[in-house]
């Protein structure tokens, strides 16, 4: 393999303490701003994250990440209001504070300034950022990489503890103005870029990458990669073998979908599922 970057290759361990993980997600209700709101409180917020939290967390998971779900339809970057990020750092903070546990921070759509913004002030370890380097066709229309603009901001605010984890062939997209460059250099353009941690996902929330796929961006780069769609409990094992951990959150919510509560009968049929790729 062709290195491309200096950086480490140790993000998952450093945060973690461990080689293989299992992060579930905070899919936040609908934030003041959003379409979907309709004046609850941030005690209500935060208590409803907190209950999810709770299950995963209580059921075995390693760590979590706290996302703007709700925010259906999300904006583009440049479009999100400052009040997001400052929703998420208070719920980030106050799971923080109840489960000493990893935490990271999502803002969608691709939006890593506030999603530093919220880590920064909540002490979370990390955030992910869906297009990081190249650009892509999104719901939200035209998705450019954030990286030059995002690392500066970490710069400016001297938080070069909080790491990026980055996805390779988004989710929920296009790639057709990238058509011409292959998965593996897409994947080695984020490591160029300081990317600490490769994502690969699906085609859609729920929808889980090919193993194919999976192999593909393993073999293009050094850094640890995660799945981060479409997990369950039937596919857990085979992935855990190729990769360093997983992101997960339908397959353990009530019904299987995403808006609902989290299933505790669900998260521990997963994680005993996932029990001996862990440990291998």
């Amino acid at each position: 393999m062709q290195l491309i970057s200096d950086r480490t290759s140790g993000a998952i361990r450093d945060i973690f303490g461990r080689d293989k993980v299992l992060i579930g997600m905070i899919h936040c209700p609908p934030f003041p701003g959003a379409p979907r709101y309709r004046g609850e409180t941030m005690n209500e917020i935060v208590d409803a994250c907190l209950r999810d939290a709770e299950r995963l967390i209580g059921g075995g998971l390693h760590g979590l990440i706290v996302e703007n779900h709700g925010d259906i339809p999300f904006s583009k970057p440049e479009d999100i209001g400052h009040e997001t990020a400052a929703c998420l750092a208070v719920v980030t903070d106050r799971i923080r504070r109840v489960f000493d546990m990893p935490l990271g921070i999502n803002v969608l759509a691709n939006a890593p300034i506030p999603a530093l913004a919220a880590a920064a002030a909540s002490g979370a370890a990390f955030i992910r950022v869906n297009q990081w380097a190249n650009a892509y066709v999104a719901n939200e229309g035209f998705m450019e990489g954030r990286a030059a603009e995002a690392l500066r901001y970490r710069a400016l605010l001297r938080a070069e503890r909080v790491r990026i984890f980055t996805d390779s062939h988004v989710k929920h997209g296009s790639h057709a103005i990238t058509a011409d460059r292959s998965i593996p250099e897409l994947t080695r353009d984020l490591a160029f870029f300081d990317s600490d941690c490769i994502i690969a996902t699906g085609q859609r929330t729920g929808n889980s990458a090919t193993m194919e796929e999976i192999e593909e961006i393993a073999g293009a780069t050094h850094l640890p990669l995660l799945v981060g769609s479409g997990v369950t409990a039937e596919n857990i094992g085979a992935i855990l073998a190729r990769t360093n951990g997983v992101i997960v959150a339908s397959s353990l919510k009530e019904g299987g979908v995403w808006w609902n509560p989290v299933d505790p009968a669900r998260v521990a049929r997963f994680v005993a599922a996932a029990q001996d790729g862990l440990d291998g």
